[in-house]
């Protein structure tokens, strides 16, 4: 089956003030449409990939994907995979303190829900040019902060992502114009802590 562009879980414009409807809907219907599209064309001169998922996809940097289109399924696939995670870990009238698990090993990895915000800020605006922010836990619980580039995904090297935050222009130039400190801090009142503890459980 193709890949399909998954539904927002809240209206466009339920971000509002920290995301503004114009951007989600762009974001959304555009960028992410249009990934979604090229990986299904990409896909289409290779009918042995038929039925994978995107994680099996993107295993092992596109290891099973044949060479003349790995560079798509890399960029188109992993920005399918990025942004339906993104829609999931935010929500309306989110925000706020974790808790549960996610709470109680980012405490213990980071000192404090404080540090591992500025921690996590600060990798987002690190990443030069495009790209996202990344918190990760490996099998064991460990928890880590990375970036990455453009749209490569933490799934590409068996890495598990519990949260990730857009930088791209695309994700904030609307509202925030070069100001990407002032979206990060804005984003942090949205995020859908339920969802997150939900992610960081799922490899327990």
């Amino acid at each position: 089956m193709p890949f399909t562009l998954p539904s927002l879980p809240y209206a466009s414009d339920a971000l509002e003030p920290h995301i503004d409807k114009t951007t989600m809907e762009i974001h959304h219907g555009k960028h992410h449409g249009a990934y979604v599209t090229n990986l299904n064309k990409a896909l289409e001169s290779a009918p042995a990939l038929a039925g994978k998922s995107i994680e099996e996809l993107l295993a092992g940097n596109c290891a099973a994907v044949p060479e003349n289109i790995r560079t798509a399924v890399r960029n188109n696939g992993g920005g399918h995979i990025n942004h339906s995670m993104f829609w999931q870990i935010m929500a309306p009238g989110a925000g706020g303190n974790p808790t549960g698990h996610v709470a109680q090993a980012i405490t213990g990895t980071f000192g404090g829900f404080d540090q591992f915000k500025e921690k996590l800020s600060a990798a987002g605006m690190g990443r030069f040019g495009s790209g996202w922010a990344w918190l990760l836990r490996d099998a064991a619980g460990k928890l880590d902060i990375i970036s990455t580039a453009n749209q490569d995904s933490p799934v590409m090297e068996g890495k598990h992502p519990i949260l990730g935050v857009d930088v791209w222009e695309h994700a904030y130039y609307l509202k925030y114009q070069n100001r990407r400190a002032d979206y990060l801090a804005a984003w942090w009142n949205t995020l859908n802590w339920p969802a997150i503890e939900e992610r960081f459980n799922a490899k327990k």
